[in-house]
């Protein structure tokens, strides 16, 4: 009686605790402060919420493989450094986003093979990718940020359209699309069978190296179209920027129901990590939070998510 009343409240808190702790979330800073509500702040948070939505959709697949990816900051900084030079040496905005969302992708192959077929633990292989990008993204700009800018690609991290600020849209369309992939597609049915259980997969035909391979490689193109959206938003290139964004991206996906372990987890619920994560940014600034104090809050956060994950993997049934 015990064990089935344990896997009805697992099951409910997969399915509403990271809904419950937003909804609370929104009351308390609503509460706390007059100008949380207010449409200027909405959209504020929206858009600082939009690149770790876009990296984390990313994470998600990764993470759903029992894989993790710590270099992502990093690649954020490179993929933003390519694309400007690129864009200074032919003048085209298009060619230098296509470079950079490549490039994240390359970047993510180049982890993922490491992974899937030299069997090497992705904790090692992206803590590696974490100073190896961090370290060319410095060397080609010589440690200094690129801030002649050609103004087209701005539009991407700063326009508006219809009201809606375009990287908000753009965090929609990716969610929207990752979603349908991971729910709607073959592929997206063998990224949860690889997580759930590897060697069963294997047995059932399923290339389970290719589809690790795959999910770095899709980690990485988002990473990389975070990394132009960001670029936009900052009007430069800066080889230090991205610093933690890794630990907001993994915290947005556990916080939102996915298993570290693999096997479980939905894009919907890693825009609700996503939106967590803003909007306690955003809060603790209204309420004028010491920043060092902000990061032990994250923390934190990320240390309860880890022991829900672990109470809801040994009560779902």
């Amino acid at each position: 009686m015990e064990t089935e009343k344990n896997s009805r409240t697992a099951l409910f808190l997969a399915r509403y605790g990271a809904w419950i702790v937003l909804l609370v979330l929104i009351i308390a800073m609503s509460i706390s402060s007059n100008t949380f509500l207010t449409l200027p702040n909405i959209m504020n948070v929206a858009r600082q919420v939009s690149i770790n939505a876009i990296i984390a959709a990313g994470m998600t697949f990764i993470i759903i493989t029992a894989g993790i990816d710590l270099s992502v900051g990093s690649l954020v900084a490179l993929t933003g450094c390519v694309a400007m030079l690129i864009i200074e040496a032919t003048g085209s905005s298009l060619l230098g986003l296509a470079a950079g969302i490549l490039l994240g992708g390359l970047a993510g192959g180049f982890n993922g093979t490491l992974v899937a077929w030299a069997k090497i633990p992705p904790f090692i292989v992206t803590l590696a990718g974490l100073t190896i990008y961090r370290g060319i993204a410095l060397i080609i700009t010589g440690g200094s940020p690129i801030i002649r800018f050609e103004g087209g690609f701005r539009y991407l991290g700063q326009g508006v359209l219809l009201g809606v600020p375009v990287p908000v849209l753009i965090m929609v369309l990716v969610i929207l699309i990752m979603h349908l992939v991971l729910t709607r597609t073959p592929f997206g049915a063998h990224v949860y069978s690889v997580g759930g259980n590897e060697e069963a997969s294997r047995l059932s035909g399923i290339k389970v190296a290719l589809v690790k391979c795959k999910v770095y490689i899709i980690g990485g193109m988002l990473t990389g179209l975070a990394g132009m959206v960001l670029m936009g938003r900052l009007s430069s290139a800066q080889p230090n920027t991205g610093e933690g964004f890794e630990l907001d991206a993994i915290a947005a996906v556990i916080l939102g129901g996915t298993s570290l372990m693999g096997g479980r987890g939905t894009i919907w619920g890693t825009l609700v990590g996503a939106l967590i994560i803003g909007i306690l940014n955003n809060g603790f600034n209204l309420l004028s939070v010491d920043a060092h104090f902000q990061l032990v809050a994250k923390g934190i956060i990320i240390l309860l998510a880890v022991l829900l994950d672990q109470y809801l993997k040994r009560n779902l049934k």
